[in-house]
């Protein structure tokens, strides 16, 4: 319960208050950098005027040069400690937010592809954290700042003079609160569209690496890059609108500052004039205004990019939200129970009118597909890439949650039965440790004999004894030393240590010469007899073995039926068999 009220805690409150005397602190010192900063110009300015008559004597000069002197390193003094309190704050800010977001992704890691894709993850782990760190860095301390000089600058003129200090709170106050939301207004809407621009082109470029093969055999690579290629011209060119935009605020701050000049010097003109104070201090008054009024500035600059943060914080609320769902809270020790009692019974695997679309997307990328996998079936899915394929078979292993329909296994939903799925595909994962290890993958609690027995059947005994440590050959990085046939029978005996009633083929078989698909293929169907296979594949070596063919094209179901219902019924589907045998 504990956990739950800390993970609905805001992502910006919750770290002020955890570290608000870190920030408070930053903060002050930060105005002292500020008040070091005019003191020194002050000061600077009047020692110019004063050096520019003839002092009555050293001394007249000699006070202003140590002050300048000491506000000077006052000033270097203060930035140096402000930064290394605020950076402090804010790197403890970024590790408790880093921490929070693994606690809430790690629990419901296939889940959260129902409803983000991975270029959103991606995006959210490398980009967003990061953002709120800058949260306070550049919003939330300069700010604080920039009120704390205001309130001293005005409050300091005011003794002077109460109605020139009257004019310029009102000055200040336009430049640090109105001048800032009219920029965020003014902004808001070119920086959203670049940054939406820019996420579609991360997700496009992230989706396109993961499936660069399907892109490749699918001969589409052109059409690909000159579609990304559009993308990023339209990007440059919002990103180049909002750089003019940008440039156009900063150069108003800078005529903001000259104004403020203007005034003070008109002001201690007149106050000069008047005999109020000595003519060498209207440069002092005059000078003073550059560092306060960059102080204020910096509010304009900073807050311009909220809607930075704006999307950052939105998608790690809705990470949040995902994780907190009451549905998604089931203890583990009944979510452990329920698998048990799915995996110990026969499997019936049941889709029925599924849809799915990712997020920001209007067409469907499956849509309204029924299918019913009883245990010991085998059911192959084909179509072109970008058919819908791997969505379909991310939706039957529980990865994605259908937005219309349901997944269930025994009248379970899928996620509460994902211990019934083993996975076999193009790319299995090899490590730099012994092939005796990289087999007990499939269970860490397995037997040497257990081993044997598992590589006897995938045909590997003979070789793996053939080496020169046997089963205790190291693999090197990525199995690198075996070919691609050997790669894909130590994945399959893994598959075999896991004995998962249910067994998913993701194009096991791709990238293998004919020879070497074939005989794969031969043992895999050999190995895994009396289980349930879904197999996705691009080819039509070995279709003849399966009981059930899906064609898929723009998400749907195009044909279906038996390899000879296919061939009888089908003249497209008996044009690509016999092109394939060729």
């Amino acid at each position: 319960m504990q956990d739950t009220k800390v993970m609905n805690k805001g992502w910006i409150t919750a770290y002020l208050k955890s570290y608000g005397w870190y920030f408070a602190g930053a903060a002050m010192l930060g105005t002292l950098a500020v008040l070091c900063a005019a003191a020194l110009l002050y000061t600077s300015g009047y020692l110019i005027s004063r050096s520019a008559l003839r002092p009555e004597n050293v001394l007249m000069v000699y006070v202003p040069i140590v002050l300048v002197r000491a506000f000077g390193f006052g000033k270097a003094i203060f930035q140096y400690v402000e930064r290394l309190v605020g950076h402090h704050a804010s790197l403890r800010v970024l590790a408790a937010m880093r921490a929070r977001m693994y606690r809430l992704l790690e629990p419901q890691a296939l889940r959260l592809r129902s409803r983000f894709r991975s270029g959103d993850l991606l995006g959210l782990l490398a980009e967003d954290i990061e953002q709120l760190q800058n949260v306070y860095l550049r919003i939330v301390l300069p700010a604080i700042s920039a009120l704390f000089v205001y309130a001293v600058a005005i409050t300091l003129l005011g003794r002077m003079d109460t109605l020139f200090a009257c004019y310029m709170a009102l000055y200040g106050g336009f430049w640090l609160f109105i001048a800032p939301a009219a920029a965020l207004w003014i902004s808001s809407s070119k920086r959203r569209r670049f940054q939406q621009v820019k996420k579609n082109s991360y997700q496009e470029l992230t989706d396109a690496i993961f499936g660069m093969g399907d892109w490749i055999l699918s001969g589409r690579t052109k059409k690909w890059l000159e579609q990304f290629q559009e993308q990023q011209a339209t990007a440059a060119q919002l990103e180049k609108k909002l750089r003019r935009s940008e440039w156009r605020i900063q150069w108003l701050s800078r005529c903001a500052t000259a104004g403020a000049v203007v005034m003070l010097v008109v002001w201690a003109g007149r106050l000069a004039a008047q005999g109020r104070i000595d003519a060498t201090w209207i440069a002092a008054l005059g000078l003073v205004a550059f560092p306060l009024m960059e102080a204020i500035l910096r509010v304009v600059e900073a807050i311009i990019r909220m809607p930075d943060y704006q999307d950052s914080l939105e998608r790690l609320n809705q990470i949040g939200d995902a994780g907190t769902d009451s549905t998604h809270l089931t203890s583990l020790q009944s979510l452990e129970k329920e698998q048990e009692q799915v995996a110990s019974d026969s499997i019936d695997l049941k889709l029925e009118s599924v849809s799915f679309h990712y997020p920001n997307e209007r067409e469907c990328t499956v849509k309204d597909i029924s299918l019913h996998i009883p245990q010991g079936s085998k059911i192959a899915v084909l179509g072109r890439s970008g058919a819908g394929k791997t969505t379909l078979l991310h939706l039957i292993l529980g990865e994605l949650h259908p937005k219309t329909g349901k997944v269930t296994i025994n009248a379970l939903p899928v996620h509460e039965g994902m211990g019934v799925f083993s996975v076999l595909n193009q790319r299995p994962y090899l490590f730099d440790t012994t092939v005796a290890n990289n087999i007990r993958l499939g269970r860490s609690e397995a037997t040497q004999e257990e081993i044997r027995s598992v590589a006897e059947q995938v045909g590997l005994h003979e070789m793996i004894e053939s080496l020169s440590g046997g089963y205790e050959t190291r693999m090197e990085e990525t199995g690198r030393r075996f070919s691609g046939g050997e790669r894909q029978r130590i994945a399959l005996a893994r598959v075999l240590l896991q004995n998962h009633p249910v067994v998913v083929l993701d194009e096991p078989t791709a990238g293998l010469d004919p020879i070497t698909e074939a005989k794969l293929l031969e043992t895999i169907f050999r190995v895994l007899k009396g289980k349930s296979i879904i197999w996705v594949t691009h080819h039509l070596l070995g279709i003849e073995q399966m009981d059930e063919l899906l064609f898929m094209e723009k998400g749907s179901i195009t044909m279906r039926g038996t390899h000879e219902e296919l061939l009888r019924l089908h003249e497209k589907y008996r044009r690509l068999y016999e092109l394939d045998q060729i």
